[in-house]
């Protein structure tokens, strides 16, 4: 049964509830591949995603940061002999270039590890997603990427959404008419287990150009 969990941003640590469950999904802790979003550098790079996990006493034998420093045949072979994978939030425009340049979406799609992503990479799991101007964006033009494509909705995390909801809600109207969109912002998480989605934490729904909260199943 495959297991993705959509992840805002976790100021300390991850909530009780959310621990709880990652404790119970993820039963094989052999090795954890981190997938970097700012792939030149190693400095301190995952560290804030690691602590959240060691906080919750999910501790792995072996961790792997992937990037530019790993081979591209390397980083595939960790993929496939991970026990979970975590794409790290940062800069999504920059993970999305280096998932297509070392090709390893296939490799996270056929995975049975669990998969994680916080903030850029909950986005970079998604079907698509928007990169626009208004979302914090270097870009002039707003454009749609294609993202793993785990599941088939779009996700925007990590964002002020509270207080921008007119704004996102006009931004993203039209792509709600075509798939359905998730968004939230900090302690926040989707989880996807077996085709059932449980949410924790200020999640809302955009669909149809409509926008609601969804209750808490978590």
């Amino acid at each position: 049964m495959k297991i993705h969990y959509y992840l805002g941003w976790f100021n300390d640590f991850f909530p009780e509830d959310l621990g709880r469950v990652l404790q119970e999904d993820i039963t094989d802790r052999k090795s954890l591949a981190m997938i970097s979003s700012n792939p030149f550098l190693d400095e301190d790079v995952g560290a804030a995603e690691r602590s959240w996990l060691d906080q919750a006493g999910i501790m792995f034998d072996d961790y792997h940061l992937i990037n530019y420093h790993v081979q591209k045949e390397d980083a595939q072979t960790i993929l496939q002999n991970a026990s979970a994978i975590f794409l790290l939030g940062g800069n999504t425009l920059k993970q999305n270039e280096f998932l297509i340049d070392y090709e390893l979406s296939d490799f996270i799609k056929k995975s049975r590890a669990v998969v994680m992503g916080a903030s850029a990479g909950a986005i970079n799991m998604s079907s698509r997603w928007l990169c626009s101007k208004k979302f914090g964006y270097p870009v002039e033009k707003s454009s749609l990427y294609e993202g793993i494509g785990l599941d088939n909705f779009s996700v925007l995390s990590h964002f002020d959404l509270e207080n921008n909801m007119e704004l996102v809600q006009d931004e993203l109207s039209a792509l709600s008419e075509e798939i359905n969109i998730y968004a939230s912002n900090k302690d926040c998480a989707v989880r996807v287990k077996g085709g059932n989605i449980d949410i924790l934490g200020n999640v809302y729904l955009i669909s149809h150009s409509k926008i609601q909260k969804l209750d808490e199943t978590l």
